[in-house]
């Protein structure tokens, strides 16, 4: 991992380290209104995973057990004894495997509309595969792109705007074919390697935040349900779950409501 620079922001103080992970396509600044809340209680370090932002990218394999080892030998750099992982989506599957293969370094977990719970079969495994592709996302229209976005949110906020216009400029970026080909591996990678077979040996403490009204999970076209359903049947599996469904959210729920996901971080994160 030498090889690979990793771009962060570490803003705040306190004995307690939170590391936050964004999701698929996602940056770290998808944080912004948490870490500003948090930075007065904790240390918040938010990171571009791999491939995404302005970290870097290339021919990496992008599946979770890279991005775990990339999170892990992070931690180690930065001389981080132990820290509570908050992941989003992809990142939220990231975490877990980084708290699987990397156990000593992961004090809890908060678990942000996490990828991992929901389970596919191996030919809904083989469609992601197939729709998901970096040709495609190269591709992408201004307006697939602006609906995709407003997708991830009950109610698309104004101060949310900034993520359409970054994702359109990164359209003529030079390394845009690149970012194109992760989004392609890391959704390889979250098919390939599941976690939800593994979340009964997660022994840290978990907190999972869903928005009642997230459209993406669980997959409305391959397995049409209810949030809550997924959210607990994950939990279900944990040794150590606080489950926390806000209401009038959806996947962006750390963003759309900010107020409500800082406030369970602190009541579980003491």
């Amino acid at each position: 991992m030498d090889n690979i620079e990793i771009s962060y922001a570490d803003q705040g103080s306190g004995e307690k380290v939170l590391l936050f992970m964004h999701g698929l396509g996602s940056y770290l600044p998808a944080w912004q209104k948490n870490i500003e809340e948090l930075k007065s209680s904790y240390r918040c370090i938010a990171i571009d995973l791999p491939g995404y932002g302005k970290s870097s990218k290339g021919d990496y394999p992008y599946d979770m057990k890279f991005f775990a080892d990339a999170v892990a030998d992070f931690i180690k750099k930065l001389a981080l004894e132990s820290v509570t992982l908050v992941g989003h989506s992809m990142g939220g599957q990231i975490s877990i495997t980084t708290a699987l293969y990397h156990p000593t370094l992961v004090e809890q977990l908060v678990l942000v509309a996490p990828a991992g719970f929901e389970t596919f079969t191996e030919g809904q495994k083989q469609w992601f595969r197939e729709v998901l592709t970096a040709k495609g996302v190269m591709l992408t229209p201004v307006e697939t792109i602006q609906s995709n976005l407003a997708y991830n949110f009950f109610s698309f906020p104004e101060d949310a705007f900034f993520m359409i216009e970054d994702r359109i400029a990164m359209r003529s970026a030079s390394d845009f074919e690149w970012y194109a080909y992760a989004i392609e591996k890391s959704v390889q990678g979250m098919v390939d390697q599941p976690v939800f077979d593994f979340l009964s040996e997660l022994q840290q403490p978990c907190l999972v935040i869903f928005g009642e009204h997230d459209n993406l999970i669980p997959n409305r076209y391959l397995n049409p349900g209810k949030t809550d359903e997924v959210a607990n049947k994950g939990a279900e599996e944990l040794i150590d779950a606080t489950v926390k469904m806000i209401p009038k959210a959806g996947h962006f729920v750390m963003f759309e409501k900010a107020e409500e996901v800082n406030n369970a971080i602190k009541s579980f994160s003491k």
